[in-house]
């Protein structure tokens, strides 16, 4: 869908890439029209006009830019489509210069056309589809070898450099759903409220409100629960901070574990800078996929670590706050906070 005039406004006056492709801005006094994201001058608002596309915007007589070439942003997405397609049909073993060469442009430029679509360069891309793969096969393959060969990796070890600090478990303890696993945990009170906090020896593993060991044994079923320790105060204060004052919690571990897609989903959260917020269809169309909105709806909702993943930061298309698992009270708090 085209955004409104002012939604529209709006990521121009950002320079918002999520937004290419979904419309063109029409400059009528100078007879060209760009991408939302042109890095030209703006404009004055009177002197401009928005289109569905290029080819609307050739039939009210004006041109393409020549600095943003808004007319390419089609063969962007079919280029990554492309490339896309070929690193699964092949378990991402092409190269770089493989997909560029594939799609017609240089390597450089299509590894900055990918990056800004899928919000991954292709060979992380390659990876995270090879590391959800591998967890796929993990639940059902007879040993772990077998699984690790399925899913595309040449040896166990390229396996294992890959897994570590990202899936947070070894392979066999995913097998078992994470049985064998500690996680310290700790209620802890806020100026939002009672929060609990729950971390293993790689990072937090969850954050949330009102909530307290029944619901962290719903969220680990198959792990040990463990009150912590002084040895977790540091990170637990850490956290108390970044909660405190939201949009500081830059350097937290995480220990989180997700598909592809919740992974980018996560990511693009975590991108959002603090004070500003995207709806799911913003958030979307960041993600290279404009349909995708209902998809990153679910994906926000699997999200465990709330503030340190600003799934609050996502909020209705029309502006209203949504919804929000521990209270539209505590949202508007936290966006508050981070205005300020």
């Amino acid at each position: 869908m085209q955004p409104t005039d002012d939604i529209a406004w709006n990521a121009v006056q950002r320079r918002d890439r999520t937004f290419d492709g979904r419309f063109v801005t029409g400059v009528l006094t100078t007879g060209i029209y760009c991408r939302p994201s042109c890095a030209a001058r703006h404009p004055a608002r009177k002197n401009v006009r928005f289109f569905a596309s290029g080819d609307e915007a050739k039939a009210s007589g004006l041109r393409a830019c020549k600095r943003c070439l808004p007319d390419d942003v089609a063969r962007d997405e079919a280029a990554v489509l492309a490339a896309v397609d070929a690193i699964k049909r092949s378990a991402g073993r092409h190269t770089l210069g493989d997909l560029a060469a594939l799609t017609g442009y240089s390597p450089t430029h299509f590894q900055r056309v990918f990056t800004r679509a899928t919000g991954l360069s292709p060979a992380a891309y390659a990876r995270a589809l090879r590391e959800e793969r591998a967890r796929k096969e993990l639940s059902g393959a007879e040993t772990v070898g077998e699984a690790i060969y399925d899913a595309g990796f040449e040896a166990p070890s390229r396996f294992y450099a890959a897994m570590e600090g990202r899936m947070g478990m070894t392979p066999s303890d995913w097998r078992g759903g994470g049985k064998g696993r500690t996680v310290h945990w700790s209620v802890i009170d806020t100026s939002l409220g009672a929060m609990l906090v729950a971390a293993t020896d790689r990072g937090v593993c969850c954050l949330s409100f009102g909530e307290g060991e029944p619901e962290l044994r719903d969220r680990f079923p198959n792990a040990t629960l463990v009150p912590a320790g002084e040895n977790f105060r540091d990170l637990f204060e850490e956290v108390v901070a970044a909660v405190e004052t939201p949009g500081s919690a830059g350097n937290i571990p995480l220990d989180v574990k997700g598909t592809v897609f919740q992974q980018r989903v996560w990511q693009a959260l975590r991108e959002i800078p603090a004070g500003e917020t995207r709806s799911y269809g913003e958030l979307a169309a960041a993600l290279g996929n404009p349909k995708a909105s209902r998809a990153v709806g679910g994906a926000n909702g699997a999200n465990n670590i709330a503030v340190l993943i600003p799934c609050h930061r996502v909020i209705a298309a029309d502006g209203g706050l949504g919804g929000y698992a521990y209270g539209t009270k505590i949202k508007r708090e936290l966006l508050e906070r981070e205005k300020r």
